[in-house]
C-alpha cells in the first residue's frame, strides 16, 4: 500500500504553532473540540442519509466511541459519521484553515492580539490535540462505498503522511499518542468529568469504554409541551447542582433578532440570605449543545447571578478554542433580549399568581433593587416588579406602583414614598400628618437598600416619585380643626425660635403639613436620609452636615404655650425649644446623641417644678 509523505507549509507551521501554545489557555479543551467535530460528522452523514440510496455500513450506529488505555497512554476517539476520502484528508487535516491562512496570519501580525478574534472563521480546533499529543492517528473510511480506507499521521510539527491501511468501518477514529506530562487525559475518570463539562448534551450516544456517558437530554431544544414538570425539576438539578426544587421556570425559543433556545430557573432560595458569599454567575452559554462557558461573566447582567440554567444560541461566532466569542456586542445583544424575556415573565408571574410572587420578592427582591441601580435600560421594567407596604393598606399587604396610580386622587401627579426601619417608625413620626388629612397614599420602603434604589429612580410612568420628608412639597390648603396663633406672633415665634437655635437649623417657619404634631424637621432632597446616615456610619464614613428646616404648627397647644414663655420664662422656653427640635431631629435620624433629650428634659423639669 502506497504512502504519501507531504510537509506542512511555513505558513502552516506558524500557525500550528499559534494554535498549540497560544490560543488555548486550559489544554482541557481538546477533548471538547474533538468530540464536537465528531458530533458534526454524524449529522452530516444524516443529511446524506436522507438522499443517497448507498452508504458503506449503512447498519452502523451513528454514536461516538471513546477508549482510553493507561498503559499505552492512549486516548481513541471515533464517530460512525461521513468518513473522509484521500482529498478531503489533504483539505481537511493537511492544510490547516485552507481557505485563508495567509489572510489570518496577515491579519494577526496587522493587528496583534485583537486579530485572535479572526481564528474563528478557519475551523481548526482539531489541532489542539497537540498540545497534549506526541502523535497523533486518524483511521478513516468515507461513507462512499468505493472509497479506501486510509491512516493520516503526523507529530504536528513538520508534515504529515497519509497511507492505505485495511479495511476501516465507516466514519474516523482519531489515535492519540500523549505525551508523558499529559497522561491523565488517559484516565477514564478524567475523560468521563470532561465529557460531562463539555459534551454532556451531544445529540448522539458518546460511549466511553462501552458505557454511555450522556444520559441527560439537552431540554432547551425540545417542546415545552414535550417536557414535564419532573423533567424540568430533574434538569435543575443537574445543571444548577442543586437539592431545592425552582420556583419558576422560564423555557422559550426566539428566531429573531437572535436564535436561542433558553431554559431558565429561578431557585427556590436565596443562598447569598444564608451568609453563603456572593453567588457566581449560574447560566451556562451552549452553542449548538457544545458548552462554550459554564459561567459566563457578562452575558446577564450581575444582579441576576441567582438565576441558573442554560442559554443555546447557534449564530454565535465562536474563536478557535471555542472560549470567548469574538463579537461582544452580539453577546451583549443576547444577554438584553434574555434578561428582557425574564422581566416580562417576571410581570406575568406577578399578575397571574401574586401570592407565588410574593413569596419569590420576599426572598430575590434585593436582587431586583440592585437591577435598578446599576442596569439603565432595564430600570422601567424592574420597578414595576417592585412590592411595598401603604398608609392606605393594612400591615403585610403589598402594593406595586401601578396598583398605587390606581388609586391616585384625580390630580395628583406624585408618588409620595417614606423611608424608616418599620412601619411602626414610619407611621410613629409626623411626616405622614399632612397626606393623610388630604387622603394621599404614602409608600413605605424599610430596606437600607431603598435608599439607593430612590437616588436611581426618579420616576415612574411619568409620575415623579417624591419623598414625604422633603422640604419643598407643595401641598392643597385643608381644614385642620383649632385656633392656631395670628400671623404676627407666628413669624415672631419662629424669628426668635430661628435665633435661639442659632447655625443648627436653615429656617423655622409655619405650614400646613403637622395636623397633631407640633413641629417637624424637614430635609433637603438631596439629603441622606436615617437609613443612609447609619449605613455611612457603620462603613466608617462621616456623614454630610444636615441644616434641617423646621416646620413648626401655629394650632398645637405646645406652640401657643412657648410664645407665651418665652416672654414669661425665656429660659425655659429657649430649653422647650431646644427639645422640640431635638425631639423633631430625633424622628429625621438625625441626632448623633439622643441621651442629650434625656439630660435636657430633666432639667426642663426641674425648673418647672
Amino acid at each position: 500500500m502506497s504512502t504519501e509523505h507531504q510537509s506542512f507549509q511555513a505558513e502552516v507551521r506558524q500557525l500550528l504553532d499559534i494554535v498549540i501554545h497560544s490560543l488555548y489557555t486550559d489544554k482541557e479543551i481538546f477533548t471538547r473540540e474533538l468530540v464536537s467535530n465528531a458530533s458534526d460528522a454524524l449529522e452530516k452523514l444524516k443529511v446524506i442519509q436522507l438522499t443517497e440510496n448507498e452508504i458503506y455500513q449503512a447498519e452502523q450506529e451513528l454514536q461516538i466511541e471513546i477508549s482510553s488505555d493507561e498503559t499505552a497512554r492512549t486516548l481513541t476517539i471515533a464517530d460512525r459519521g461521513i468518513g473522509m476520502t484521500r482529498e478531503e484528508l489533504v483539505q481537511n487535516l493537511g492544510t490547516i484553515a485552507h481557505s485563508g491562512t495567509k489572510a489570518f496570519l496577515q491579519n494577526l501580525q496587522e493587528k496583534g492580539t485583537q486579530g485572535a478574534g479572526m481564528i474563528g472563521q478557519f475551523g481548526v480546533g482539531f489541532y489542539s490535540v497537540f498540545m497534549v499529543a506526541e502523535s497523533v492517528e486518524v483511521f478513516t473510511h468515507s461513507w462512499r462505498a468505493d472509497a479506501p480506507s486510509l491512516k493520516w499521521t503526523s507529530d504536528g510539527r513538520e508534515g504529515y503522511e497519509i497511507e492505505e491501511v485495511e479495511a476501516q468501518d465507516r466514519g474516523a477514529k482519531i489515535v492519540i499518542h500523549l505525551k508523558e506530562e499529559h497522561a491523565e487525559f488517559a484516565k477514564e475518570s478524567r475523560i468521563k468529568e470532561l465529557l460531562t463539562k463539555y459534551s454532556n448534551f451531544v445529540a448522539f450516544p458518546i460511549l466511553l469504554n462501552g458505557e454511555r456517558v450522556n444520559k441527560v437530554e439537552a431540554l432547551w431544544l425540545k417542546a415545552k409541551s414535550e417536557v414535564t414538570a419532573e423533567e424540568y425539576e430533574e434538569f435543575y438539578r443537574f445543571t444548577a447542582k442543586a437539592w431545592d426544587k425552582p420556583r419558576y421556570t422560564m423555557h422559550f425559543t426566539a428566531d429573531v433578532p437572535l436564535d436561542i433556545h433558553a431554559l431558565i430557573f429561578l431557585p427556590e432560595e436565596n443562598q447569598e440570605r444564608f451568609g453563603f458569599g456572593q453567588t457566581q454567575p449560574g447560566v451556562a452559554l451552549y452553542c449548538k449543545r457544545v458548552l462554550i462557558d459554564p459561567q459566563p461573566n457578562g452575558l446577564l447582567p450581575e444582579w441576576l447571578r441567582f438565576v441558573r440554567g442554560v442559554i443555546d444560541s447557534a449564530d454565535l461566532p465562536l474563536n478557535i478554542s471555542r472560549e470567548s466569542m469574538q463579537d461582544s456586542a452580539l453577546v451583549k445583544k443576547l444577554g438584553q433580549v434574555v434578561t428582557k424575556r425574564l422581566l416580562k415573565f417576571l410581570e406575568k408571574q406577578a399578575i397571574d399568581d401574586a401570592t407565588a410572587y410574593r413569596s419569590f420578592y420576599e426572598s430575590f427582591s434585593r436582587y431586583l433593587k440592585e437591577g435598578i441601580v446599576s442596569s439603565h435600560e432595564h430600570r422601567d421594567s424592574l420597578s414595576g416588579l417592585l412590592r411595598f407596604q401603604t398608609s392606605m393598606m393594612e400591615a403585610g399587604e403589598l402594593s406595586s406602583f401601578d396598583d398605587y396610580i390606581s388609586r391616585m386622587k384625580d390630580g395628583q401627579k406624585e408618588i409620595y414614598y417614606l423611608m424608616g426601619a418599620s412601619r411602626e417608625v414610619i407611621e410613629g413620626g409626623p411626616y405622614l400628618e399632612a397626606f393623610k388629612a388630604r387622603g394621599l397614599e404614602v409608600a413605605y420602603f424599610m430596606e437600607s437598600v431603598d435608599e439607593f434604589v430612590f437616588d436611581s429612580l426618579n420616576e415612574f410612568k411619568d409620575k415623579k416619585l417624591v419623598r414625604a420628608d422633603q422640604a419643598d412639597i407643595e401641598l392643597d390648603d385643608t381644614v385642620n380643626e383649632g385656633t392656631a396663633l395670628s400671623e404676627d406672633d407666628t413669624s415672631s415665634l419662629c424669628d426668635w425660635w430661628k435665633e435661639t437655635m442659632g447655625s443648627g437649623v436653615s429656617d423655622v417657619a409655619s405650614g400646613k403639613r403637622l395636623v397633631g404634631s407640633p413641629v417637624v424637621a424637614l430635609v433637603p432632597e438631596d439629603s441622606p436620609n436615617a437609613q443612609m446616615r447609619a449605613m455611612m456610619k457603620a462603613m466608617g464614613q462621616e456623614a454630610p452636615e444636615v441644616k434641617p428646616m423646621l416646620e413648626i404648627n401655629p394650632r398645637h397647644a405646645l406652640i401657643k404655650r412657648l410664645a407665651a414663655l418665652r416672654t414669661e420664662n425665656p429660659e425655659v422656653a429657649a430649653l422647650v425649644a431646644q427639645q422640640l427640635v431635638d425631639q423633631s431631629l430625633l424622628a429625621a435620624g438625625l441626632v448623633e446623641h439622643p441621651q442629650q433629650l434625656a439630660t435636657r428634659m430633666n432639667e426642663i423639669l426641674e425648673k418647672v417644678l
